[in-house]
């Protein structure tokens, strides 16, 4: 199944699915046929039942709504700014020190608000 929404993106990986493989169908959906509707249900937390890869993830899905609402000038969905979707400590996307600011500079607003350092391109499909 290729995830329509970022709702389904959260619950197919907390039936065991990999999450970056759900986002970037996800991702693939979107690009297709951009709209609010895809951003709009609240995924379930991951982090309960998946701790801090699940907080990560948690945060990934709401970065990944605002920024997508904003790329595409759509409404960006209420529940991106609810408790749990920013990260207290920083997670980098590369283990790399000598990476980290490259992340730090390249992370699209979203992620960077919520202490997620992606590389720019972190939502783009080749």
């Amino acid at each position: 199944m290729r995830p329509q929404t970022l709702a389904e993106v959260a619950q197919l990986t907390s039936e065991g699915d990999s999450f970056d493989r759900c986002l970037a169908n996800f991702l693939d959906e979107f690009y297709l046929a951009p709209n609010a509707a895809a951003l709009a249900a609240e995924p379930r937390r991951l982090g309960p039942q998946s701790g801090e890869r699940g907080q990560v993830q948690d945060c990934y899905l709401a970065a990944t709504a605002e920024e997508l609402a904003r790329r595409f000038s759509l409404s960006v969905p209420d529940w991106t700014t609810g408790e749990g979707r920013a990260l207290h400590r920083p997670w980098f996307a590369s283990t790399l020190a000598a990476l980290r600011a490259v992340l730090i500079l390249e992370s699209p607003p979203a992620f960077r608000a919520r202490n997620l350092f992606v590389s720019e391109n972190a939502l783009s499909r080749a």
